[in-house]
């Protein structure tokens, strides 16, 4: 059965961080459809300026953080004593669990392009311990495809498996399709999946979708995308629903407004933090 559009949001441009200019696809009012996606942040500016401030060290629990830099890079540091870059075509995958603070700087580059998901994690699993975890290039598998290619940034494709994540299973595809060519992609029934235009106007599932729009697709064991007079790059996701209940505070996403809150209160105890601080 083919997977056919249930839902389309076209991201808006707004700020965050220190003043980060960004396109903001999911957030809080998308949550029960996207489940288990709760936000997509997607970075494309040719302008330093609009991003160099970047995301000043700031706290996390409940969630995944998932960042891919197609083109640019993005230097990370945390309270678990952590510092490291990315670049082009890499990846930050980060386990927010029980409490992390982390900063993230967008130095200056030719492009700023990117994205960054926030998975939720299971209610079992939010306050397990957090870690990080960068995937390069070499660990990413380049695989052809009829008018394109397939980066297995995570998850498996066909035999070809990837970065494995502990909480979810999280099917992650970046997809580029040469001009004028048709790709489907079998996926499991009853999987959560979506889509997002990177970059240029495609045909997903049979509607044209505009570029920066996130689509999600109703079950089934089929999806078509097909581009159009251009190139394009598209990324795939898929995962299991949680169908939990959620509580979300800025930074932090919990099941229950107690959880939340005493998310709150710790952090301004002073014991938000339940491992080791090296930072």
């Amino acid at each position: 059965m083919k997977r056919m559009v249930k839902e389309k949001v076209r991201g808006f441009r707004t700020t965050d961080g220190a003043g980060v200019n960004l396109v903001r696809v999911l957030g809080n009012n998308t949550v029960k459809t996207y489940d288990p996606i709760l936000m997509l942040d997607s970075f494309d500016s040719t302008n330093p300026e609009e991003y160099i401030k970047g995301f000043p060290m700031h706290p996390h629990r409940g969630i995944e953080t998932i960042s891919l830099i197609v083109n640019g890079n993005m230097v990370h540091k945390d309270s678990l004593g952590n510092e490291d870059k990315i670049t082009d075509g890499e990846v930050q995958w980060m386990t927010a669990g029980s409490g992390i603070l982390h900063e993230e700087k967008l130095p200056a580059s030719d492009r700023l392009l990117g994205v960054q998901l926030w998975l939720n994690m299971p209610s079992k699993y939010k306050m397990a311990p957090p870690e990080y975890h960068s995937i390069r290039k070499a660990e990413i598998k380049e695989i052809p495809i009829d008018g394109g290619n397939l980066r297995l940034i995570s998850g498996q494709y066909k035999e070809h498996k990837g970065f494995m994540g502990k909480y979810l299973p999280l099917d992650y595809y970046h997809i580029t399709l040469n001009a004028n060519n048709k790709f489907t992609i079998e996926t499991e029934n009853e999987k959560s999946v979506m889509v997002f235009l990177l970059l240029g106007d495609a045909m997903i599932a049979g509607e044209i979708i505009n570029e920066k729009t996130a689509v999600k697709l109703t079950d089934g064991n089929l999806l078509e995308i097909e581009s159009l007079d251009e190139d394009v790059q598209i990324l795939f996701i898929s995962s299991d629903k949680l169908e939990e209940p959620i509580s979300w505070g800025g930074p932090i996403v919990m099941n229950t407004k107690e959880e939340l809150d005493l998310a709150f209160k710790e952090l301004s105890s002073g014991n938000f933090l339940k491992e080791k601080v090296d930072y």
